[in-house]
């Protein structure tokens, strides 16, 4: 019963992480392009986080398993070719069932290649840990990257066309701000989140 309850622990407490304290957008500052670019629509910032998630997990599983036999000078490359072949799949899926949400996220769907979120999980924690262990981290960290792009869409939609989900939620006579449709305003509305959600951890951990 004590191994089963410390399991249990550790699986929290990698859930508990990879969420909040080791959020990889909002502490460890990454993936910040893509947090800035597909924000303007929810479910741009759902593709995109659901995307991550999955790259991520399946990404950290792999190196997991091989993980004894990547030799230490070539293991970069080696994430590179499991990240791209995941990140291939999520493209072609993308373009084939949701064509529209494909294009208006264009590169950047390619470029979770270069997210520092997915190839920052396969060299600090799936290439130490076994599979199923990544497998949990994979997941709190692309989860916690989802909760930080949903949270940013939703007041950059609202704001930007008075919509959710490309749903009227506004009254058509609300002054819509275009800034928020842009760069710019996804930056103000992410530092703003960023900095509510360090001192929301910051109280917590010292109560």
């Amino acid at each position: 019963m004590k191994l089963i309850r410390l399991k249990y622990t550790k699986w929290y407490n990698i859930m508990k992480d990879g969420v909040s304290r080791n959020n990889p957008v909002v502490v460890a500052v990454l993936g910040i392009c893509s947090s800035l670019a597909v924000t303007n629509k929810v479910e741009n910032a759902i593709a995109m986080g659901l995307g991550v998630t999955f790259v991520v997990m399946a990404s950290s599983a792999a190196v997991a398993a091989i993980r004894s036999f990547i030799p230490s000078k070539v293991r970069m490359v080696t994430y590179m070719v499991i990240i791209s072949t995941f990140v291939i799949a999520v493209q072609m899926f993308l373009a084939a069932y949701f064509p529209a949400i494909s294009k208006a996220l264009g590169a950047y769907v390619g470029l979770i290649i270069t997210n520092c979120i997915v190839m920052g999980r396969a060299e600090a924690f799936a290439v130490r840990n076994p599979v199923r262990y990544s497998l949990i981290d994979g997941f709190a960290s692309g989860m916690g990257y989802t909760f930080v792009l949903l949270m940013v869409s939703v007041i950059r939609e609202l704001l930007a066309f008075g919509t959710l989900l490309n749903i009227q939620v506004l009254p058509a006579a609300f002054p819509t701000w275009a800034v928020m449709a842009l760069a710019p305003g996804g930056f103000f509305v992410l530092g703003l989140f960023i900095w509510l959600i360090r001192e929301w951890i910051h109280y917590y951990e010292t109560v």
